[in-house]
């Protein structure tokens, strides 16, 4: 008989998720594909499917190498999956976090409608230099 594990449970065993009711909650909102559809929390894991799973701005394509049960050190869960996510997609993640930051002088106070709209400009300027690379 082969063995049986939902996907709330994979995804909370290879530490994708912090905890099970979150893998759940993923589930449900329609943030765990499986080929383009939304699975549900007690869909059965099987040895080499892929799966895309979306965490807040993160999206990783994962393919399931082995079955776990029960939640292991970091070391040995990242061996019962392959990321499949594309190198750029995890350049695009990481480079939101590179983005420049507008400092202020302390004790400058709140920033008037002007200062706001200026910074709101330079803002979209930047994103849209990120999104065209």
């Amino acid at each position: 008989m082969a063995e049986k594990l939902r996907i709330d449970k994979y995804l909370w065993s290879i530490r994708l998720f912090k905890t099970r009711s979150l893998a759940t909650d993923a589930c449900k909102a329609g943030r765990v594909k499986k080929e383009g559809n939304n699975i549900k929390a007690s869909y059965e894991v099987k040895i080499g499917e892929v799966y895309q799973v979306s965490k807040a701005v993160e999206k990783k394509t994962i393919k399931v190498l082995d079955l776990l049960h029960t939640r292991l050190e970091a070391k040995k869960a990242v061996l019962a999956y392959a990321d499949l996510t594309p190198p750029e997609e995890t350049l695009k993640y990481k480079s939101m976090f590179h983005s420049p930051l507008l400092l202020r002088d302390r004790g400058a106070g709140r920033p008037t409608k002007k200062d706001r709209r200026e910074i709101d400009d330079l803002n979209e300027s930047f994103f849209d230099l990120e999104e065209g690379d």
